[in-house]
């Protein structure tokens, strides 16, 4: 019987390239770079960047999120989301902290509830 290790990936950085278009679900250990296009949920344990030239449709989880790109989708992160001064979500928003820069578009609601974020998550949180 083999043992899957949980840890294994958790300091990997996937990174999907411009250019590239992925259909389908990802979900990563560790942390996972946008600059392609994604149509399909992320799923990271680690943090997701959603580059300038990077988007994504569909639902974003992990634990630090930041977006430069483009997202039609939720966002659900652990700890913080970050819209820079050129993305736009469109979607609803959980998390504990949130940031946008000036000139970032966000349609949709946001809740900063750190209970709920632990809730929503599709994988297990561990305290430090």
């Amino acid at each position: 019987m083999k043992v899957k290790n949980s840890s294994v990936g958790k300091d990997e950085v996937t990174i999907i390239s411009a250019g590239v278009l992925i259909e389908g679900k990802i979900t990563s250990n560790g942390n996972i770079r946008v600059d392609g296009t994604i149509n399909g949920n992320v799923t990271a344990e680690g943090n997701i960047s959603v580059g300038e030239n990077g988007e994504v449709n569909g639902e974003i989880s992990g634990e630090v999120i930041a977006v430069g790109g483009r997202v039609n989708g939720s966002v659900t992160a652990k700890d913080k989301v970050t819209l820079e001064a050129k993305s736009y979500l469109k979607g609803d928003l959980v998390t504990k902290i949130l940031v946008i820069d000036a000139g970032a578009v966000f349609e949709g609601r946001s809740q900063m509830n750190s209970d709920l974020v632990s809730t929503q998550l599709p994988f297990e949180l561990k305290n430090g």
